[in-house]
């Protein structure tokens, strides 16, 4: 895993600018501790941060490989989980390798089919060739938009980094951001492509996109589509165990420590369960980590998406497959640390964060990169087979995001009444949804009841889920974790997605094919579990140290204030206990954040 960023100018000679190649690449740090590497040619440059996972001493970057014609560069970024395959099949095609690494195979799988290596690689990626033959430069993304990626023409060539701060690291990309991107930061409707700042884009998942002389053109290599398939129960669960099985075994292949992310929900603990069954193959027993706060029976709140506390089942799981498991234990103190609240906007690059459900995943992911380098987490499973709630309640039959159909909005009613209006984030939403709805691939003959839930489905796993990923990523990446997310992995979500709705809830609950391919693995009470989110913390000193922070903000009359209501939070602050809503402690955490993305990047607003 790595942080890569670039620059191709087509009028300047780029031999001249390594200090600003290197001011790039040095944003991407956190993202690559192990090593550092730089590649320039006149009208290329090439940076690279590298997080060391497989062939640990042959994997350098930028990676170069001479032909006849010219030389071939790349900066790569996560990992080809089908390397050792390709590399075969690229060894009867004449080619020879001077690295064990993954790397290498992806390289010069582009020298033998060009950008349709795109449709042969399977895992999780972004990655950018410069390719001296024809002055081109190939920009690549991973299906699912695992990792992350974005670029930004410039008047003569492009930009591109895995994140914006590696592209706003160049003078030639001003840190502005105008009305679109302020609808995207309060909205929670994540439009892909888009990426806050203006004249960035984020480079869409299942695209590549191509640069030379005459700009930049981006174009789909992969797509959620339908078949004419109808697999009945037995054969959709034995599929799905199957397919399980050979991703979980392809991405424990690692040279560093290992280990699973453990909530003691169905997702994670089949994967840990699972894990444990392979690497006892091999005599080595899986370890596990989980996220817990003092005094959590006591304050616990149970809410929507987080019905039951995670601990008991966490220990169930644990003793059940005998893992050497561990508890990450986080206090109030440490959640509304104003250090950790800045270090996580610092990594999001926008202040778009969850409040204390992204501050706790960033010092556990911290904690877990003490013991371990690669993680698998069960991230995305609730995308995939259908397990958020209101999947199954009257949500899902709604004219909107079904997440968002509740009401609530992640910044309250906080925001400056006079820019609410301007925003129209009502409209904004609607337009988007419209769109997404439009996109949604049909099934011929299937009922409006399943072509309705098609849509829901397909609304997960093309808007809300790349939320999630990029907050995965970035909260990982940011303390050098490589984390996996197999149900991620192209072919479950492409099986699962073209089965119907009325086989992913054939037991009348969320993600029945899950749970069948999976109960004889688990502890009965883990297999009969209802869903559970990521835990929050209700530990009443960090709600006290919201509201302090947040009273301070208003006293000091922040300039990031001149977006927020100051009297809705004022009201906020001065609630106590129990009286404080979820809405409003969401838009103090929220302004929170936006003070830190003001003080950081000191962006210019753009509201005309």
């Amino acid at each position: 895993m790595c942080g890569i960023t670039g620059w191709v100018s087509y009028r300047r000679d780029l031999n001249e600018h390594q200090q600003t190649l290197n001011a790039m690449t040095e944003t991407m740090a956190c993202r690559g501790p192990d090593a550092r590497g730089s590649w320039i040619a006149p009208h290329a440059a090439l940076g690279h941060r590298r997080l060391a996972v497989i062939d640990l001493p042959g994997g350098a970057q930028p990676m170069r490989i001479a032909t006849d014609d010219g030389e071939v560069a790349m900066v790569y970024s996560g990992e080809a989980y089908n390397y050792t395959e390709l590399r075969g099949e690229l060894r009867s095609r004449g080619h020879r390798f001077t690295t064990d690494s993954d790397t290498e195979v992806v390289l010069r799988g582009y020298l033998e089919w060009g950008e349709a290596l795109a449709e042969r690689l399977n895992g999780m990626y972004s990655f950018a060739i410069w390719d001296a033959r024809t002055e081109k430069l190939l920009m690549l993304r991973d299906r699912m938009g695992i990792k992350p990626f974005y670029f930004y023409e410039t008047e003569d060539g492009v930009l591109f980094g895995s994140e914006p701060k590696a592209i706003l690291a160049n003078p030639l990309c001003p840190a502005e951001v105008g009305l679109d991107g302020l609808r995207e930061l309060f909205s929670f409707a994540k439009t892909p492509g888009h990426a806050v700042w203006e004249g960035m884009r984020e480079l869409r998942p299942g695209h590549l996109a191509v640069a030379d002389r005459n700009g930049v053109r981006e174009q789909a290599y992969w797509r959620l589509g339908t078949t004419d398939a109808r697999p009945d129960r037995e054969t959709a669960v034995a599929h799905v165990r199957e397919l399980l099985e050979d991703i979980t075994a392809r991405q424990l292949v690692a040279d560093v420590p290992r280990c699973t992310l453990l909530s003691g929900g169905l997702d994670s603990s089949a994967l840990t369960a699972l894990a444990a069954r392979r690497l006892a193959e091999k005599g080595e027993t899986v370890r596990s980590f989980a996220v817990d706060f003092p005094h959590q029976a006591e304050n616990f709140r149970a809410i929507d998406v987080s019905p039951t506390q995670d601990t008991p089942y966490v220990h169930a799981v644990a003793e059940h497959v005998r893992c050497d498991h561990r508890d990450i234990v986080l206090d109030g103190s440490s959640l509304s640390d104003p250090a950790v609240r800045r270090a996580v906007v610092e990594a999001r690059d926008l202040p778009m964060g969850l409040g204390d459900r992204d501050n706790s995943l960033y010092l556990l992911f911290k904690a877990v990169r003490e013991e371990s380098t690669v993680a698998l987490s069960g991230e995305s499973a609730d995308e995939v087979f259908g397990g958020y709630p209101w999947f199954h309640d009257e949500r899902a039959r709604t004219d909107t995001f079904p997440w968002l159909a509740g009401g609530m909005r992640l910044f309250g009613n906080a925001l400056e009444p006079g820019l609410a209006r301007q925003l129209d984030l009502d409209a904004y939403v609607a337009d988007h949804y419209a769109s997404a709805v439009r996109e949604t691939p049909s099934k011929e003959g299937e009922s409006a009841a399943e072509a309705r839930m098609r849509q829901v489905c397909y609304l997960h796993l093309t808007r809300m889920v790349q939320t999630l990923l990029d907050r995965k990523d970035r909260m990982s990446m940011a303390v050098g974790l490589e984390v996996r997310v197999p149900f991620c992995d192209h072919r479950l979500v492409e099986y699962v997605f073209d089965t119907p709705w009325s086989l992913k809830t054939f037991d009348g609950r969320e993600k029945s094919l899950l749970r069948a391919a999976t109960r004889d693995l688990l502890p009965q009470s883990v297999a009969d579990r209802k869903k559970s989110g990521y835990p929050g913390s209700f530990d009443p000193d960090y709600l006290a140290a919201v509201q302090s922070q947040t009273a301070g903000l208003l006293a000091d009359d922040h300039p990031a204030l001149a977006l927020c209501d100051p009297a809705a939070l004022r009201t906020a602050t001065e609630a106590t206990g129990d009286t404080v809503t979820q809405e409003q402690r969401s838009a103090m955490e929220r302004t929170l954040d936006l003070a830190v993305w003001f003080d950081l990047h000191e962006p210019t607003l753009k509201l005309n």
